[in-house]
């Protein structure tokens, strides 16, 4: 017990010590300004001029329109199914696997999945044009294919989500 008695004003006295050495004990503060040794890094990086994407060139403006025409008649004969496959798909609510009407029901679906197949070939078509023009550093015209590649993309998207909500309707195998 008298270790320990003795021991913390010991300690205390040291640590005390210690601050004791600052700016108050007339010692000079430290500076603040800037050391040699910091300045050495202030290197500008160089300047690089990256010229902006010009034009869609000719030769790829039609297979864009012929890829958009594509995508437009499957949207148009995705929809026209769209209400046979929901209506087979509601009269096989309940029926039992491989009945008659779940086989309607998913051949109704199939016959989405087909309509939608000339938007998914240009979608992947696009892609291909894209990656190969990125690749190439080939910016003309990119952000022409991109924004057909990005509004492919959500058609494909939202006709992702009805097949797979009607499909989710009928009972599993």
């Amino acid at each position: 017990m008298k270790r320990v008695t003795f021991f913390l004003p010991v300690m205390a006295a040291l640590i005390l010590s210690a601050c004791a050495g600052g700016p108050g004990a007339g010692g000079p503060a430290p500076s603040l300004a800037k050391r040699a040794v910091e300045g050495r890094f202030n290197v500008a990086p160089p300047t690089v001029e990256v010229t902006p994407p010009g034009p869609l060139p000719t030769d790829l403006a039609g297979r864009l329109a012929r890829w958009e025409a594509d995508s437009i008649a499957a949207q148009q004969a995705f929809a026209s199914e769209r209400g046979a496959a929901a209506s087979a798909v509601a009269a096989a609510s309940g029926a039992p696997v491989a009945s008659e009407r779940w086989v309607v029901a998913q051949q109704a679906i199939s016959r989405l999945v087909a309509a939608r197949a000339p938007l998914t070939e240009a979608l992947a078509d696009i892609d291909r044009l894209y990656l190969e023009r990125s690749i190439d550093e080939a910016v003309d015209g990119l952000p022409d294919i991109y924004a057909l590649r990005d509004r492919l993309a959500d058609t494909a998207s939202a006709q992702e989500a009805i097949i797979e909500a009607l499909s989710i309707q009928l009972p599993g195998e």
